[in-house]
């Protein structure tokens, strides 16, 4: 019987597993690594055969991912003698999946702090259970060969592990031990220190204060204990955005935050994301997050393990990059980049292939939601139904990432960032050109975002008129709609509330506030957010006083601000493009509450709009909805002004504020649904980041008979749309 196994099953233990299970029966025949996934033939009874095939993939080894098992009856030249792993093959059709990058598992952890051990303290240990993967893959099959240890031949015992089927380290392409693998270094000042002795000297820099980069999986960080985060902040000239902590484990981030069950169970996991925590304490550490969250992970690579030791319980851990580039990477540009910024470089020999983020998310009634989703996830593929097609979806430009899809896998790409400056597109087309050689896609059809500026939609335009395939154009709040469908496995007539920054809508302005009505192949806007007047265009994202004035037209309280030419442009509507996005309107009302006048980061209004509110609060202020479903924010916008002017606290104001918001999303999409007979409701887009609303709306949503549908397995900002837009491309295919 001839098997092929396809899915996630290179570097993963899948070969010995299937030896052991071979064992089981005796069957003799051969395995091996293909560019699609594992074959196998193997001779023996069919019913045996059979039998075998089906426990597959109940029993697949712990990091597998078994997507199909396909048997067939085959003949045989002559009988086998034996049963053996033969050498990989690459094959013209490729379909094999890739494994993320993994934490460090508890074997090598226990290796790694065992003094007996051949590998104690060696910071590149790793087994089939743990380590890099997709960092450091060039080309399938997943051989050592097309990896970055390919320059690290192994030694006698390694490669004795290496061909040992009964070893945990069979087949593991990055085995290595201090013998024959990469070396971790420290560089200050001239001085280079090598092996145990670079981790030291930068523990004993870290714990003086030192900021540091360090070389992780993905790219480099820089590193500092929490107590020098305005240090950091002034040198990185990242004025107020929040840092990750990294914390010794999960009772040291208990003393900072809650974490609940389930949060630990996350970072405890072995993708060890970054999640977002509620302060223990609310308003410490504000250098490190001037919000009511933090972000914290735990140690994932053996070198973050020994560079903690027993002495230091967390360090700031933030991705080394400039204003919107790309994370740094390799060891020349930590030398040259950051050599303003870092102190010192804990730097080592194994090249990163591909740049991967960490992974970001909260974890919302017992579920992951991601913010970013990136290492640890990425490149495992999402399946999705009623796809059958290879396609290419582009994005957006903010939160920038792509997908691609092969059946009814798709393959959503890491994080890469805002596309804005000539770095991040060039990482952009070249990870979109990784992604389709490794998973052997060449699209037939593309998908793009509506808005005709975004780098984005020019590279789709560009490429589909360039291989002369279909490229269908996506409006933005529509894919963020089919997104969350695709993420709930829905194909179905829904209420998309969709809330977000800025989109560009169908009719040329400016939405994002949005109550829309539809499936995959179109939609209906049936409600929206009164335009906001953007005074100065873009500059009023950053000086949201500009919004808060615009919304009010009250000179008493922006008398500090430039207000003539404001005032002018709103007069004359000069450069006073019209929003509708809820971002905005958030903006607007942190202005108003004087919470935020300018914001230093995308959000930021919002962020401290939500960190400030008194959730004791269940309060709302007055609204009206005008003809169409349309929120008219003026009496709120007049109640907020009385509070203001009475004193009431930020936190009181901030709660009714948002509370106002949920009441109105409720009674809006309660109308929609008693005109349309449709009873589910999908969230998605950047503004239900916000855990208070969250936590509330869903809640009012389902007292109105409304099934509510949030995001579990892509974000719900701009990374996650572009799921949305492959989902459209495909029904609008045909």
């Amino acid at each position: 019987m001839r098997i092929e196994v396809r899915g996630i099953v290179q570097g993963v233990g899948f070969r010995p597993f299937i030896h052991r299970l071979v064992s089981e029966y005796g069957f003799f025949g051969w395995v091996r690594n293909s560019s699609r996934g594992v074959d196998m033939v193997l001779e023996g009874e069919e019913a045996q055969l059979r039998q075998f095939a089906e426990r597959i993939a109940p029993e697949k080894p712990l990091l597998a991912d078994v997507e199909s098992v396909e048997c067939s009856l085959c003949e045989i030249d002559e009988p086998f003698t034996a049963f053996e792993i033969i050498e990989s093959r690459t094959m013209q059709s490729r379909d094999t999946l890739i494994s993320p990058d993994i934490g460090i598992c508890p074997d090598c952890l226990r290796e790694l702090l065992d003094p007996k051990d051949k590998r104690y303290r060696y910071p590149f240990l790793n087994c089939t259970n743990c380590g890099p993967r997709f960092t450091i893959i060039r080309d399938i099959p997943y051989d050592r060969a097309k990896t970055s240890m390919s320059v690290f031949p192994m030694c006698p015992d390694c490669e004795r592990e290496y061909r040992d089927i009964t070893n945990r380290r069979y087949h593991a392409e990055p085995t290595c031990c201090s013998d024959c693998g990469p070396q971790v270094f420290y560089e200050e000042a001239g001085e280079r220190l090598e092996r145990d002795e670079a981790i030291e000297r930068a523990r004993q820099r870290l714990k003086e204060g030192a900021i540091l980069a360090v070389k992780g999986l993905g790219g480099l960080h820089l590193a500092c204990i929490p107590e020098r985060a305005a240090e950091l902040r002034a040198r990185k000239h990242r004025d107020s955005k929040p840092f990750a902590l990294m914390c010794r484990n999960a009772d040291c981030a208990e003393t900072m935050a809650v974490v609940t069950e389930a949060e630990r169970e996350r970072l405890e996991s072995r993708q060890k994301p970054i999640v977002l925590l509620k302060k223990r304490v609310r308003g410490s550490f504000a250098d490190v997050s001037e919000n009511n969250y933090m972000g914290i992970m735990l140690p994932y690579t053996p070198l973050h393990v020994l560079l903690f030791g027993d002495d230091i319980d967390a360090l700031i851990m933030t991705s080394a990059n400039f204003s919107d580039k790309p994370i740094l990477y390799t060891n020349e540009e930590a030398r040259t980049e950051l050599a303003a910024i870092a102190d010192g470089l804990l730097l080592n020999e194994r090249d990163i292939q591909t740049r991967c983020d960490d992974s970001l998310m909260y974890v919302c009634n017992g579920s992951d939601y991601f913010v970013r989703r990136s290492r640890g996830y990425v490149p495992y593929p999402v399946r999705l139904k009623g796809l059958e097609r290879k396609l290419l979806a582009c994005g957006a430009e903010q939160k920038a990432s792509f997908v691609l899809s092969r059946g009814s896998s798709t393959f959503p790409s890491q994080h890469i960032g805002d596309l804005k400056n000539f770095e991040t597109f060039d990482n952009y087309r070249q990870q979109i050109a990784h992604f389709e050689r490794m998973f052997d896609i060449a699209p037939t059809a593309i998908a793009c975002d509506l808005h005709p500026d975004y780098l984005s939609t020019q590279y789709a335009r560009e490429r589909a008129e360039k291989e002369g395939i279909p490229l269908v154009s996506v409006q933005h709040h529509h894919a963020h709609m089919a997104a969350c469908m695709a993420d709930n496995d829905l194909d179905e007539t829904v209420i998309g509330l969709i809330w977000d920054g800025v989109g560009y809508g169908s009719d040329g302005s400016v939405w994002g506030g949005e109550f829309l009505l539809g499936d995959y192949g179109g939609f209906e806007r049936k409600g929206h957010i009164r335009p906001i007047p953007l005074i100065g265009g873009d500059k009023a994202v950053k000086e949201i006083w500009r919004i808060g004035y615009a919304m009010s037209r009250d000179e008493s309280l922006y008398g500090d601000y430039p207000l003539s030419v404001a005032s002018m442009q709103l007069r004359s509507g000069l450069n006073c493009p019209l929003s509708s996005g809820m971002g905005r309107l958030f903006d607007g009302a942190a202005s108003l509450m004087d919470i935020c006048q300018y914001a230093t980061y995308e959000g930021e209004g919002a962020v401290l709009l939500e960190a400030a509110a008194d959730e004791s609060c269940d309060e709302v202020y007055p609204f009206a909805l005008a003809e169409g479903n349309i929120f008219d924010y003026e009496p709120m916008v007049r109640a907020i002004l009385a509070d203001r002017a009475a004193g009431v606290s930020k936190g009181i104001m901030a709660a009714r504020f948002m509370n106002t918001l949920c009441l109105m999303a409720a009674d809006i999409t309660e109308r929609i649904s008693l005109e349309s007979g449709v009873k589910t409701a999908v969230l998605s887009g950047g503004s239900f980041q916000n855990m208070y609303i969250l936590s509330r709306l869903p809640r009012m949503l389902e007292q109105r008979g409304i099934r509510v549908c949030t995001h579990r397995r892509v974000s719900c900002n701009d990374e996650g749309l572009s799921l949305g837009q492959l989902m459209i491309l495909n029904r609008a295919l045909g």
